[in-house]
């Protein structure tokens, strides 16, 4: 039985994602001996430099924090080295991790996933699984090795998705059931009963980094693949299409039963929605937003935009 307090464990993480997790080692106990996150970048319209997220929590318990541009440079190797951590613990830091790393800690490298592996490995699995539609994802935690998120699964925790819900929010759902995972994943650790299990390669999906491009709006496609798109790039990159050569944004779409047309065309505007012809099927768009202003609700934006019924979206 080994004691939390006496596991001297490096915690890798950057955004907001991996903050609950980051504060469920706190709260066990753990011996945190160095936070490392990536380096301050410029922010905002006044481009000011602003600390990672993880950053702030660690230097308000006043963990020690180290931020390497190249976390695979020998020199920052060689300091990780004599922190000679038991174990280290990675969720969503936003580098790779180096053999020469792996190979550290007795207890190895555990990494906290926001999937089920093995579906959905790479940097963007929560757009991934609303972009595919699926009802179901969840967490895993797993023994990182030198592959892409192909190390031994430790432990699974599911969750279901909401026919409507957005990337932003199923993110908020599962940092928390992170923190949940990764504390009994600790605690087996501690008692010696972890049961690591192999994934199956052959069923493995991959879910790449996102880029703006994504978000474009094909109206050929059926409503359905629209609507996930819509709330799986939600809130980035976003979903665009363009009205009279403006980029448009939308945001708040649901099915449209009932209603076909012409892809891309309006088939209704009032303060419900905005009705939209697919390839198959439509969609209801809550609410929009045109450059130099803010995402309304259909209605405020229609008393500034008409759009008649008949009216085409897009290139």
């Amino acid at each position: 039985m080994i004691d939390p307090a006496s596991l001297r464990t490096v915690f890798m993480g950057t955004p907001d994602f991996a903050l609950p997790t980051l504060q469920g080692l706190i709260d066990a106990g753990v011996d945190l001996v160095g936070v490392y996150t990536q380096p301050d970048r410029p922010k905002g319209r006044g481009k000011q430099m602003a600390p990672p997220p993880v950053k702030v929590l660690a230097e308000q318990h006043g963990i020690p924090v180290l931020q390497p541009q190249k976390l695979r440079a020998p020199e920052v190797v060689a300091e990780l080295e004599q922190i000679k951590p038991d174990l280290i613990v990675v969720i969503a830091y936003g580098q790779i991790l180096p053999k020469s790393v792996l190979d550290i800690p007795r207890y190895g490298c555990i990494n906290v996933h926001a999937s089920l592996l093995p579906r959905y490995r790479g940097a963007a699995p929560i757009n991934k699984v609303l972009l595919e539609g699926e009802s179901e994802t969840g967490i895993t935690t797993m023994n990182m090795d030198v592959g892409l998120d192909t190390g031994d699964m430790l432990i699974k925790k599911s969750l279901a998705v909401g026919p409507d819900e957005t990337a932003g929010e199923l993110h908020d759902r599962l940092a928390l059931l992170g923190r949940q995972t990764m504390e009994e994943t600790l605690q087996q650790l501690c008692a010696g009963t972890l049961t690591p299990e192999k994934q199956d390669d052959a069923v493995s999906t991959y879910a790449p980094m996102l880029k703006k491009e994504d978000g474009v709006i094909d109206w050929s496609r059926p409503a359905q693949a629209i609507h996930n798109q819509v709330r799986g790039l939600n809130p980035w990159p976003g979903a665009m299409t363009h009205l009279d050569g403006e980029v448009l944004k939308l945001s708040r779409t649901c099915l449209a039963a009932g209603m076909n047309g012409p892809a891309g065309t309006v088939l209704a505007a009032s303060g419900d929605g905005v009705i939209v012809a697919c390839g198959e099927g439509a969609i209801s768009i809550g609410a929009l937003q045109l450059p130099g202003k803010k995402m309304m609700a259909a209605g405020d934006f229609l008393r500034g935009r008409a759009l008649a019924a008949g009216i085409r979206l897009g290139d």
